[in-house]
C-alpha cells in the first residue's frame, strides 16, 4: 500500500508540473497574441503606405527643411532654434533633384518642385534674417 501511495504522489507531482508548464505556455501564447494585436492596430492606424513617387519625395524633403527652419514642430516638444545648415542641405537636395530630373518630369511634377523650392528659399531667407540680422 505504501508503494501505491508513492506512485499516486508521483502522479500528482507530474500532474502539477504539467499544469505549471501548460499555464506557462498559455501565458507565452497570450503575450505573443497581445504583441501581434498591438502591431496590427498600429498598422491599421497608419494605414497602407502610398506608392512612392516624385511628389512624395519632394514632400519629404520639404517637410525636413520645414522642421529645420522651425516652421513645423512636434506637438509637445519645446521650440528649438532654427537649424539653417540642415535646412540649407534639404534645399540643396531639392535643387539637385531639380537639376538631375530636368526634362524627365511631367509639367505637374515640375510645378510642384519649382513651387516647393521657391517657398522654401523665401522662408529660409526670412528666418535667416531673423536669426542673424547682423550678417547683412
Amino acid at each position: 500500500m505504501a508503494e501505491q501511495e508513492k506512485k499516486d504522489q508521483k502522479k500528482i507531482i507530474v500532474d502539477e508540473d504539467w499544469k505549471k508548464e501548460a499555464q506557462r505556455e498559455k501565458e507565452i501564447l497570450a503575450a505573443q497574441e497581445k504583441a501581434q494585436k498591438k502591431k496590427g492596430e498600429a498598422e491599421r492606424r497608419r494605414g497602407p503606405l502610398p506608392k512612392g513617387n516624385i511628389a512624395a519625395l519632394i514632400s519629404m524633403l520639404v517637410t525636413q527643411a520645414s522642421f529645420a527652419l522651425g516652421l513645423l514642430r512636434v506637438e509637445g516638444q519645446e521650440e528649438k532654434e532654427p537649424d539653417l545648415e540642415l535646412a540649407r542641405y534639404n534645399v540643396d537636395m531639392l535643387e539637385t533633384l531639380e537639376e538631375k530630373t530636368k526634362g524627365n518630369l511631367t509639367e505637374a511634377e515640375q510645378n510642384i518642385l519649382k513651387n516647393a523650392l521657391s517657398d522654401l528659399r523665401m522662408a529660409y531667407v526670412e528666418i535667416a534674417d531673423k536669426v542673424s540680422p547682423q550678417a547683412q
